[in-house]
């Protein structure tokens, strides 16, 4: 039988139309069913976006509420510094005004080297007649040096 194009009319082109159709309703059904799947994934997303939202705001709130207390922070420990800065350097000035008031009042280099001479054991008639004091004075500060080391 010879293969006329009658034949190949009537047999072929209607093979192929089928074989078409039947293809394009698989392509069709493959993407209904990938539509299908996406709309679900739209979905669930869909669902979870108010939570995720939510936590999102949070965060923002979160990390603007640690920005400002960094820098609340940050004004506190300038305030501290500029405190400790200012105590030091009063501290020096007081230091200096003890000093000038140690160097320029006889009576207290008079009962420092009192002291001292008590300290290396000196008795009290030596104490009076070296640093000038009343009997008193020396008596007090002999008493004083001896509670001081017991």
């Amino acid at each position: 039988m010879p293969l006329t194009f009658e034949w190949l009319t009537m047999v072929v082109i209607p093979a192929v139309a089928i074989l078409l159709v039947i293809f394009v309703v698989w392509q069709h059904r493959l993407q209904q069913q990938q539509i299908r799947q996406l709309a679900e994934r739209i979905a669930g997303v869909s669902a979870q976006q108010p939570n995720q939202s939510a936590e999102l705001e949070e965060l923002r709130s979160g990390v603007i509420g640690v920005g400002q207390r960094i820098l609340q922070l940050e004004q506190a420990l300038q305030t501290i510094e500029f405190n400790q800065q200012a105590l030091a350097s009063e501290l020096e000035q007081l230091t200096e005004h003890q000093q000038k008031i140690q160097l320029f009042d006889p009576d207290s280099r008079l009962y420092s080297r009192a002291v001292k001479m008590v300290q290396l054991g000196a008795g009290l008639e030596e104490v009076m007649r070296e640093c000038e004091l009343p009997r008193a004075e020396a008596e007090l500060l002999i008493n004083l040096h001896r509670q001081q080391t017991s």
